[in-house]
């Protein structure tokens, strides 16, 4: 089949999608398929064989300069006007424009395609290719109206307003999805939480759960350092619950010596930031950015103990990596977390989200028992081999283009 998968930025430093994006790519044609990434800034780190076709954006969120205003010269065409004109009142416009600009690109390359599949962009321009008789899937890895709560529910004052218009692109996306006749998700728990906010019927979703490399992400041949923790967060958001473990981990250093890496990018003078200044835990946290899988993997490897503290996820690669490494897991329990885990005890602890005592005492209770941590570590990575590869993940994606595109025909018929 000849694929073209949209993504609006796709550098796996960025987050899960990007990392999707690369490892469905690389799977799906080394099942025989072709396939051609569209993707706006940052641009992906695609493998061997998979082609990228760059839909550039104004990169209005760039570092070191986000929210830049460009310069004239830098305008091409209307779409550029828009992108510009939603940022300037504090709209995120890039689900939008880079569908727009990407509609205008596969309309034109219409017959070298026989599925257009969708990355959680979910803007109108889909719609336009809908029309021009494109076969088209969509993932939604969950809907981001959970973000928008948990943001709401953390501003004060104005900042709400703020907020509520950043997330102004949800009733595109909402009206777009329901719209779209093959969708993905990757998790029953994000499967109900479409259904119940994006108001799309329960069969009309597919739920193929994601993967990891096992070969780069298996347990460390070297001893792993005495009382670190491991946490990532994509995002410095109240999603990934990092408030909550520096809470904990403050708690852990008035009893024992614990390190937590962060791997994650904090905005300077943000709330991570402000939070680690607060609890004078300076010394006992340091973060990364910008490293590759087989560095990831060496550092959840070193790990005594891995921590993911999100009071949602959609799925949760981070959990699934840190089991493949054999890495007892301290989770939260909360949205497709549990899910991936299995149940309470076997490879992870579950704890309730924003719940910083719980933590620190779940945390502890596997820093004082080394035998139980082995044992944990040992029964995530055999769920990891049984359940989660990217091979799996291709298959059955690949399943869903061919239903798409014999829909597609079955309707012109």
């Amino acid at each position: 089949m000849r694929i073209a998968l949209l993504s609006y930025r796709s550098k796996p430093h960025v987050g899960g999608q990007g990392v999707y994006v690369r490892n469905l790519s690389r799977e799906l044609v080394r099942l025989g398929h072709r396939v051609e990434v569209f993707s706006g800034q940052p641009y992906p780190d695609l493998d061997p064989g998979v082609e990228l076709t760059e839909v550039p954006s104004l990169d209005l969120y760039r570092e070191p300069d986000p929210f830049r205003t460009p310069h004239w010269r830098e305008f091409r065409d209307l779409v550029d006007v828009l992108e510009v004109g939603t940022m300037w009142t504090a709209g995120f416009p890039e689900p939008l424009t880079f569908t727009l600009r990407a509609a205008k690109i596969l309309r034109e390359r219409a017959g070298e395609f026989d599925v257009v599949h969708d990355n959680q962009s979910l803007g109108y321009g889909l719609l336009a290719l809908q029309r021009a008789g494109l076969p088209l899937v969509a993932t939604v890895h969950h809907p981001i109206t959970h973000d928008r709560r948990l943001e709401l529910a953390a501003a004060k004052g104005w900042r709400k307003l703020g907020v509520r218009r950043w997330y102004g692109f949800l009733r595109m996306q909402r009206r777009v999805v329901q719209r779209i006749p093959s969708l993905l998700t990757v998790s029953e728990s994000s499967a109900r939480d479409i259904v119940e906010d994006f108001g799309v019927r329960r069969d009309r979703l597919q739920v193929v759960p994601l993967g990891v490399d096992d070969a780069v992400f298996r347990p460390p041949e070297q001893p792993r350092v005495p009382g670190r923790i491991v946490a990532m967060a994509s995002a410095d958001t109240p999603l990934k619950g990092i408030g909550t473990l520096l809470e904990a981990v403050a708690k852990l250093r008035t009893e024992r010596e614990v390190e937590l890496v962060l791997v994650a990018d904090p905005t300077p003078g943000g709330p991570t930031d402000r939070l680690i200044d607060e609890l004078g835990i300076q010394g006992a946290v340091r973060t990364v950015s910008g490293i590759s899988d087989a560095e990831l993997a060496a550092l959840l490897g070193s790990a005594e103990i891995a921590c993911v503290p999100s009071l949602y996820e959609g799925f949760s690669l981070p959990t699934v990596e840190s089991m493949a490494c054999a890495t007892p897991l301290v989770v939260s329990r909360a949205g497709a977390i549990p899910e991936v885990v299995g149940p309470d005890g076997q490879c992870a602890d579950l704890v309730p989200p924003g719940d910083a005592e719980a933590l620190a005492g779940a945390l502890g209770a596997q820093f004082d028992d080394p035998e139980r941590r082995h044992r944990m570590g040992a029964a995530g990575r055999r769920r990891v081999l049984s359940r989660y590869s990217w091979e799996s993940v291709a298959a059955a994606t690949a399943e869903v283009y061919e239903a798409a595109g014999a829909g597609e025909a079955g309707q012109q018929c």
